[in-house]
């Protein structure tokens, strides 16, 4: 694996390890205001350095996928740090939040399958059953616990 391939995957384990982290202090109402801007900044950076480190040969599932989760970035950062998370903008945050960790969890749930030998095994072009299933749990796992966040998270607004 070369040495940008590396930092952009370690980028990514980051932002995804804040993330989880950010999705249990949605569940108690916390802000958690530096680990939310550890997820977002190393969200971001996901985005960016799989934009800026990879070549772009037409247009494939990654980059509308980068462009979709950079999109809900967006909307996610104005939410909480220019409407300060008031009114509809809470759950609009918890949402977004959810959704572009959901993101980076699906691409890794994907170079799961194509790097890790024992489940490249089982679904080798990724079109496979368990392949499917494992993204089904996933999307499952994210619908129920954003839910579940939307209606926990009652932070004190600025």
């Amino acid at each position: 694996m070369d040495t940008l391939t590396l930092l952009h995957v370690a980028i990514s384990l980051i932002a995804i390890a804040a993330g989880l982290i950010v999705l249990r202090g949605l569940f108690k109402g916390d802000r958690m205001d530096g680990m939310t801007l550890i997820f977002l900044v190393f969200t971001g950076l996901t985005d960016f350095t799989g934009f800026v480190f990879f070549p772009i040969k037409g247009q494939t599932p990654a980059l509308t996928l980068g462009a979709i989760s950079s999109a809900v970035l967006i909307v996610c950062l104005l939410a909480r740090y220019v409407f300060g998370m008031r009114g509809v903008w809470r759950p609009v945050y918890v949402v977004t939040a959810v959704m572009v960790l959901y993101f980076n969890v699906f691409v890794l749930v994907v170079q799961s399958f194509l790097k890790v030998a024992p489940l490249h095994v089982l679904a080798p072009t990724g079109s496979e059953p368990p392949f499917a299933v494992a993204q089904g749990v996933v999307l499952l796992a994210f619908i129920v616990t954003g839910v579940m966040a939307v209606l926990r998270f009652r932070p004190r607004v600025w």
